[in-house]
């Protein structure tokens, strides 16, 4: 997927071979080897959290199932919680493992109990990474462990956090400091240590092997600005935190977020054909921010685009259109417009009535 824009990669400078700093829009900050396929360790994982996830927001499982770890889940080695064959931990602790001890074992048995072998997660995995747009991703485990042709890039990784920041639960579960586990006999301390020591970080996901070096995916937010920092190939103990801890100050050192558009305000009306009402209200479906340089002029432009041949019925909270952000002419941010209210398909007379009306308009 090509990035909306490019701002700027001046001004920093970084020991680690890959690292990228994006906003939540998509948009480059900063870029150093940002698609070299490298091997990603643990950070493979924020995927296996992120089908995990869909699935528990789709309804295909749920927080309290309850999941019996396979002989192959129990043989992953690494970080891991020790899971023993036949054991059977919900699938909330399973995910609370993952996302704060980066779990191997837990991490296996969450995606074999969402897709039945570990064969099928693997494949919904790579297909997601199709649907996100990702280049320079293949993925042969879930949890990261050194295998061949396993290797994701920086900017990917970056691109699954921004899809990751959108999921609620995704975000409560990365920002979990210490969890107790087994009726408390077990105790969790994330590894994420940007929890601690950096003001607004509230995520994602370490990793570390022999051929990855240190590797981190981190997210903050400050003053309605988020940034995504990704650290790969990292060669010192801790370096991959200090240095997105660095990339992270050099963002919100130089550049701000421009509030465009509140969650659930109105932004245009809409004509509808053949509904019980010829106009709709759309709202926006999130809050838009988007991110200048302090020192570049705030030369901002919308365009709204509508969706074509709106017909009713059409269900509230149904995308009628973007709202789309362009700065100096160049696209840096869209959102999604959704309908205000339900409408109702119309009736014959309606209908008909609004043919005469168009017909002599």
């Amino acid at each position: 997927a090509e990035p909306l824009v490019k701002e700027t990669k001046s001004g920093f400078e970084t020991d680690a071979f890959s690292a990228v700093l994006l906003d939540e829009n998509g948009v480059i900050l900063y870029e150093k080897n940002p698609h070299e396929k490298l091997p990603p360790a643990s950070v493979t994982k924020i995927m296996t959290l992120l089908l995990a996830i869909e699935a528990v927001e789709s309804g295909k499982i749920s927080l309290d199932d309850k999941v019996k770890t396979s002989k192959n889940a129990h043989e992953q080695g690494g970080s891991q919680i020790w899971l023993e064959v036949g054991e059977e931990l919900s699938v909330h602790e399973l995910l609370i493992a993952v996302a704060v001890v980066s779990a191997n074992d837990a991490a296996m048995a969450i995606l074999e109990h969402i897709y039945g072998t570990e064969e099928n997660g693997v494949m919904a995995m790579n297909d997601k990474a199709k649907s996100l747009g990702l280049l320079n991703t293949n993925f042969v485990n879930p949890n990261g462990l050194p295998a061949e042709d396993h290797y994701m890039s920086a900017y990917d990784a970056a691109l699954i956090a921004r899809e990751a920041i959108k999921h609620p639960l995704y975000m409560e579960l990365c920002s979990i400091k210490e969890y107790w586990l087994r009726e408390d006999k077990n105790w969790l301390v994330n590894t994420n240590k940007l929890l601690w020591w950096y003001e607004g970080a509230d995520g994602l996901k370490t990793g570390w092997t022999q051929d990855a070096k240190y590797c981190f995916v981190g997210t903050a937010k400050r003053s309605d600005l988020r940034l995504i920092s990704v650290i790969f190939k990292s060669e010192e103990p801790r370096s991959h935190l200090r240095e997105s801890m660095r990339l992270l100050d050099w963002g919100y050192s130089n550049f701000v977020a421009v509030p465009i558009i509140k969650k659930g305000s109105v932004v245009d009306r809409v004509r509808v054909s053949r509904g019980n009402e010829s106009e709709l209200e759309v709202v926006a479906a999130c809050d838009l921010n988007v991110t200048i340089a302090k020192k570049e002029s705030k030369n901002i432009e919308q365009k709204v685009i509508k969706k074509k041949n709106l017909r009713g019925p059409i269900a509230k909270g149904e995308k009628c259109g973007e709202l789309v952000v362009f700065k100096d002419s160049i696209e840096i941010a869209r959102v999604d417009l959704l309908a205000a209210k339900d409408i109702e398909k119309a009736g014959f007379l309606k209908i008909f009535q609004d043919m005469m009306n168009a017909l002599f308009r």
